[in-house]
């Protein structure tokens, strides 16, 4: 049992050690995000029902640091400031997709190409349903009461509680409150589950054989549906489920299936379809989850294309990056992650 802990552990800190500097970076790029965009800059852009709207949408989510919960009340207090049905469904599906500091994990524990990818599947997956959606007629719904935090409602739930605002505007006001936001609210929604998300995937490089997926799920696109499955109700955000796609293709998954992976577990679970269905419809319900899952299929079986046009063996790349876990800044980049994770925590848990 001992050695069997101790492997789980050291595999998780291997990955951990990889990707910390990374993080940090992203979450200090969320901070300067926070602090320079402006409050309503978003609204503003998104209020016609026009395709610029929707492709706008997308856009302005992609970096944006908000993770599968935050992303809610967000889209929602959009759609409430006037943006059409289908560029608030856009976002909702881009932002929690990608991120700066996903985007950053993603370098450091895959490579390139899917660097690029992630990002640019979310924007294509994100224009398609917003633009269907849009084709769709106006239809009455009621908002959720846990939205109306900007105006004095009654949100409670951590995700929203950042949209309390000061009238302090000076920059370095908004510095510090971006770098609050990022090391604290946002760190606190995301590092339990970025822990999770390593931990996973310590335990399926210590307990898989290197050729696992391989053997068991040999059809190329029987492994992107089931990625698809698999990905669909999970509740993970973007920079969790990072490390367990890296895990799983050191274990034989293609490319392909595990961008499926990492684009439908964050922008699908059952809080979010839930919402969705509520406040947008079930009709967009329908368009939202369809539309995802047949963009993630075609466009995971398009990046195994182009790997293998490039001959570019992605396992090799992350091997590589494996290697490279004795540097001491990477270290002391663990050691600090792990104490502002638990910072935040201990703060959140007691309401501080």
């Amino acid at each position: 049992m001992i050695a069997f802990t101790t492997g789980i552990l050291t595999e998780s800190w291997k990955l951990l050690v990889e990707a910390a500097p990374f993080v940090l970076f992203g979450f200090l790029a969320a901070g300067f995000l926070k602090a320079l965009i402006p409050e309503d800059f978003v609204a503003r852009h998104l209020g016609r029902s026009t395709s610029g709207s929707v492709i706008k949408a997308s856009l302005l989510g992609i970096p944006l640091p908000l993770c599968s919960c935050g992303v809610i009340p967000a889209a929602i207090g959009l759609r409430k400031q006037g943006a059409s049905k289908g560029a608030s469904a856009a976002f909702l599906i881009s932002t929690p997709e990608s991120g700066v500091d996903s985007i950053a994990i993603t370098w450091a524990l895959l490579d390139p190409i899917m660097t690029i990818a992630r990002p640019v599947a979310a924007l294509i997956t994100a224009t398609i349903t917003g633009l269907l959606i849009n084709l769709l007629p106006e239809e009455g719904a009621s908002i959720p009461t846990y939205v109306e935090a900007e105006k004095g409602g009654s949100c409670q739930d951590s995700c929203c509680k950042g949209h309390q605002h000061s009238h302090d505007t000076s920059m370095g006001h908004k510095l510090r409150s971006g770098m609050r936001f990022a090391f604290g609210e946002l760190l606190g929604d995301i590092g339990k589950w970025l822990l999770i998300g390593i931990l996973i995937s310590g335990v399926i490089s210590y307990l898989l054989p290197a050729s696992y997926f391989q053997e068991h799920l040999q059809g190329e696109f029987s492994s992107l549906v089931v990625m698809l499955v698999v990905g669909i109700p999970l509740y993970i955000c973007a920079s969790a489920s990072t490390p367990i796609a890296a895990a799983m293709i050191l274990k034989g998954l293609s490319p392909g299936a595990a961008l499926v992976f990492l684009l439908a577990g964050p922008a699908t679970n059952a809080a979010t379809i839930t919402v969705i269905s509520k406040f947008w419809g079930k009709k967009v319900t329908v368009i939202y989850l369809a539309t995802i899952a047949c963009s993630s299929l075609l466009i995971g079986w398009l990046l195994n294309r182009l790997y293998a046009l490039l001959a570019f063996d992605i396992r090799q790349w992350i091997s590589v990056g494996e290697t490279e876990v004795t540097n001491p800044f990477a270290i002391v980049s663990a050691l600090l992650l792990l104490a502002l994770i638990a910072n935040s925590m201990l703060n959140k848990h007691t309401g501080h």
